[in-house]
């Protein structure tokens, strides 16, 4: 008499990641202030840092390069109106990066390519709106370029998810494919330059100075409704909410910081006759793509999904996540967004050249590693990427003021990124992880 083999059980799950009954968020330890922060310390003894250390290094950036902005050139030129609009406008294109990444790193993939996409479709952008060829309105020709990004993510989720090719292969050839299709866009040495005012405006102009407290009030708005409905749907579900007294000290935050911002932004940052004031127009579209992103992450079954299949492929694969549907759209959506990336930077500058997007894409997995995701996956959110963004152009900002050399600014970079990642992998094994991939 023969026997079957026993099937092994699955392994094991982490069931946070997976979407709750009846869709609230779950929020952890609930109980007082006085819990959520024993709750927070624990987390953090245990390994879960988040964004904690990117938060501290960009204090401490901000504080140094202030002082030697003071003794090293004799003038305050770092902590002022001028350099933090700046600063603002600078970082938006490397933040939208890392924050297109995210939605693959924490899948425990990654995109090598998506620079050289950016690359792509802005050639298709200014190809499309040439004033001697078709002469396409630029809106259409944005969304073209945007449709190109799909079809490159589509392409590149098609062989990892699918066919099962790392994603680093894939990538990499396409990283070198791409380029070759910008040349034959643009041409060897073409530099392209953009003279649509709207389009320009997206980086070099800003709001009026009511239209920065107009941001600022429905920020706070959305905030609050989006407690309170969270804060509904666990009632209804029967799970017991935070004290209300979170919801009020997290908007007090918000309003003392966003208002402080928008402050500083509304003053007079011009040398010349000219008023130039407000917040950059960039500004309110990267904190909508950045409340759109980490609401699809956290409040639907497409982010939770993403987590859990970061923290455990198998694991979710067996739970009756499709694993090979997610993994492609999280390579579309990175995609996506590293066009938007690369709108960013072309409307900064003001044109598009055959190199264009191909040293970026470091910068962006650097930034998003900085901020506290974890390359090993299922670890990690919108928001770290983007304080990890901040923290890389402070220090390309700090040092370019300082008139310092750009190797150092190489090197800097490199250090902070090295320290970033043996963060991550001490704080994962003391959270009782594996640096091994499952």
């Amino acid at each position: 008499m023969t026997t079957t083999p026993a099937t092994p059980p699955p392994p094991p799950t982490d069931t946070t990641n997976l979407p709750a009954e009846g869709g609230f968020i779950g929020s952890g330890q609930e109980g007082g202030i006085g819990d959520q922060v024993r709750a927070y310390f624990q987390r953090v003894r245990s390994g879960d840092m988040g964004a904690l250390p990117a938060i501290g290094g960009l204090i401490v950036l901000v504080i140094l390069f202030t002082i030697l902005s003071q003794t090293m050139l004799g003038q305050q030129f770092f902590l002022t109106e001028r350099n933090f609009a700046n600063l603002l406008t600078q970082a938006a294109s490397l933040v939208m990066l890392a924050m297109a990444l995210v939605f693959v790193i924490l899948l425990g993939e990654i995109d090598l390519s998506a620079g050289v996409t950016s690359g792509v479709a802005l050639s298709a952008f200014v190809v499309l709106t040439k004033p001697d060829g078709p002469n396409m309105n630029w809106v259409l020709a944005l969304v073209v370029a945007l449709l190109v990004g799909v079809v490159i993510g589509a392409f590149i989720g098609f062989f990892v998810a699918r066919v099962g090719i790392p994603s680093f292969v894939v990538t990499l050839g396409l990283f070198i494919g791409l380029q070759g299709v910008t040349l034959i866009l643009l041409g060897a040495g073409g530099v392209f330059r953009i003279q649509i005012p709207e389009f320009l405006a997206i980086q070099n102009a800003n709001l009026p100075i009511w239209g920065g407290w107009v941001m600022l009030a429905i920020i706070l708005a959305v905030s609050f409704g989006m407690s309170l409905w969270d804060r509904a749907l666990r009632t209804r579900a029967g799970v017991p909410n935070r004290t209300f007294a979170l919801v009020i000290a997290k908007l007090a935050v918000i309003a003392v910081l966003g208002g402080f911002v928008v402050a500083v932004l509304s003053q007079n940052r011009s040398s010349s006759i000219k008023e130039i004031a407000g917040v950059p127009i960039v500004v309110p579209v990267v904190l909508l793509i950045l409340w759109i992103g980490t609401f699809a992450l956290d409040r639907t079954k497409f982010g939770r999904y993403i987590y859990a299949i970061g923290g455990n492929a198998e694991a979710a694969r067996r739970s009756g996540i499709k694993v090979i549907t997610i993994r492609w759209v999280a390579f579309i959506v990175c995609s996506v967004l590293a066009v938007v990336a690369g709108v960013f930077s072309a409307s900064k500058v003001g044109s598009v050249n055959a190199g264009f997007g191909t040293d970026t894409v470091l910068s962006g997995v650097a930034a998003a590693v900085v901020g506290g995701v974890s390359l090993f996956g299922g670890r990690g959110r919108l928001m770290h990427a983007a304080i990890g963004a901040l923290v890389i152009a402070v220090i390309a900002n700090g040092l370019g003021l300082l008139n310092l050399p750009a190797g150092v600014n190489y090197i800097v970079t490199g250090g902070v990124l090295v320290l970033a990642a043996t963060v991550d992998a001490v704080s994962r094994v003391r959270a009782g992880g594996s640096l091994t991939r499952t």
